[in-house]
């Protein structure tokens, strides 16, 4: 098991991040696909056609976002916290994934990287 941190700098404000990130309409209109997300405690959520499911665990209007991402078979949950700081170029995403499975960990976080924060960084760029 791998744990990954990486910090982001988004051009737009918390709120708009926070929105982006928990509304299943504005996630859709980033990622191409229909989401399910809530922000109710417990409840699952699926992104990318289920490619990314899991439950969520808290929520701090738009400051704090903790997931547990499900995978296959693993009996250590893996725990995702994004965090959100206003910066004067928009937001500092503060990302901490836990518990990812070593066989997973590179696809993982080059998803973080090119596909779950470049397409939200492209998103709000135009």
């Amino acid at each position: 098991m791998k744990d990954y941190k990486k910090y982001y700098i988004l051009p737009a404000t918390p709120e708009e991040i926070y929105m982006a990130l928990t509304n299943p309409v504005t996630i859709q209109l980033w990622t191409g696909d229909p989401a399910e997300m809530s922000t109710e405690p417990g409840s699952e959520f699926s992104l990318w056609e289920g490619a990314i499911v899991g439950k969520n665990i808290e929520f701090e209007t738009n400051k704090k976002i903790v997931q547990q991402w499900y995978f296959d078979g693993q009996p250590e949950e893996s725990i995702v916290t994004i965090k959100l700081h206003a910066d004067k170029h928009g937001t500092s995403v503060e990302l901490r994934h836990t518990n990812i499975p070593d066989e997973a960990y590179d696809d993982i976080t080059e998803g973080w990287n090119d596909t779950y924060f470049g397409s939200l960084e492209d998103f709000f760029s135009f």
